[in-house]
């Protein structure tokens, strides 16, 4: 029986010849990833030094730290968990990377999106690592272990394999797609399972869509996400990659714990309702329904391809008096580029 994409990299952090899912394996994240958070990362960090006492990272490169957050600070105590955090990066040599854009975004720009790499967080939108072929998931309060020891002890998760066909219209984007895959399968398809997401109708998504899907991979109760690197994503990600490590693919006898083919050849623009993330709709269901607000933005939804299509909406056009429009780039690069 072949392997799955993510059976072959727990193998190779585990220092396996295979794995399958169920196994426990002691396995070594080529990469611990947080951004600084209260409750989190200053209990994390005071839990590792003065409960376990270390006083110097091993590896401190396998580490990278994000301060994107409760930026710019508005209270002296969101400035004192920002110098927490520079302290502890200081003290360890760990890289801080700070007020330069969303950390999930910025891991892909700097190379921590490595095709056949793990990298483990404290959050699940790490998941968006999986555009490169990366294993990246969210671990949770698990992640302590993850500072104080070399391994991590987890489970091998099953797989569920999403076959895409067809081709996207004029006007749809991927998070249409990523809400049709929830309004099609349910918000809990994937629940404690990998999502991979394959099939040729991917050929037609954008690497900045590809983004989109995979960071949104936790409302369908998945626990991450990932695509196979292909010749969108591998000429991006391997000038930038940090380790020197051969791309990873599914063998065709995978075994998975269940397959779907989901055509987006026919589908509508699509909105969320509240109060679920799973209250998929069409757009034309609410038609003429007045909006105060807009927010573009956030590490799904604030790329370049998205900023290019508002500014091809908006061209020649002006806000309307009383609307609120805020537009927030996923990193400075991507601003800068806009």
């Amino acid at each position: 029986m072949g392997q799955t994409l993510t059976e072959k990299i727990f193998a190779r952090t585990s220092g396996k010849d295979s794995a399958k899912a169920g196994d426990e394996l002691l396995v070594k994240p080529d990469f611990v990833i947080c951004y600084d958070f209260p409750g989190y990362s200053d209990m994390f960090f005071d839990t590792m030094e003065q409960e376990y006492g270390i006083r110097k990272l091993a590896e401190p490169e396998r580490f990278a730290v994000f301060i994107d957050h409760m930026v710019p600070a508005i209270r002296p105590e969101e400035e004192d968990l920002h110098q927490h955090t520079r302290d502890w990066c200081a003290r360890h040599g760990v890289p801080l990377f700070e007020r330069k854009g969303i950390g999930h975004q910025l891991c892909a720009e700097l190379g921590y999106a490595t095709p056949g790499a793990m990298a483990v967080h404290f959050d699940g939108h790490i998941s968006q690592l999986g555009t490169f072929g990366t294993f990246g998931m969210g671990i949770r309060r698990k992640f302590l272990e993850a500072l104080v020891r070399e391994r991590v002890q987890l489970k091998v998760p099953k797989t569920m394999r999403v076959n895409l066909t067809g081709t996207l219209q004029e006007g749809l984007m991927a998070r249409d797609v990523f809400h049709h895959i929830v309004r099609e399968l349910g918000p809990t398809a994937s629940r404690f399972q990998v999502m991979e997401i394959g099939g040729p109708g991917l050929a037609g998504i954008s690497l900045e869509g590809r983004q989109t899907i995979n960071c949104l991979a936790m409302f369908a109760g998945a626990v991450t996400s990932i695509m196979e690197p292909d010749a969108v994503t591998l000429p991006w990600i391997q000038p930038r990659q940090k380790l020197d490590i051969e791309p990873l693919y599914s063998d065709p006898d995978a075994h998975y714990v269940a397959v779907h083919e989901i055509d987006i050849s026919d589908l509508e623009p699509i909105v969320v309702i509240p109060p679920s993330p799973a209250n998929t709709r069409n757009l034309t269901d609410f038609e003429g329904t007045k909006i105060d607000v807009g927010y573009l933005g956030s590490c799904a939804s604030g790329r370049l391809e998205d900023l290019e299509i508002a500014a091809r909406i908006l061209k020649g056009k002006k806000i309307r008096d009383g609307f609120q429009l805020h537009v927030v780039p996923t990193s400075n690069a991507i601003m800068e580029a806009a």
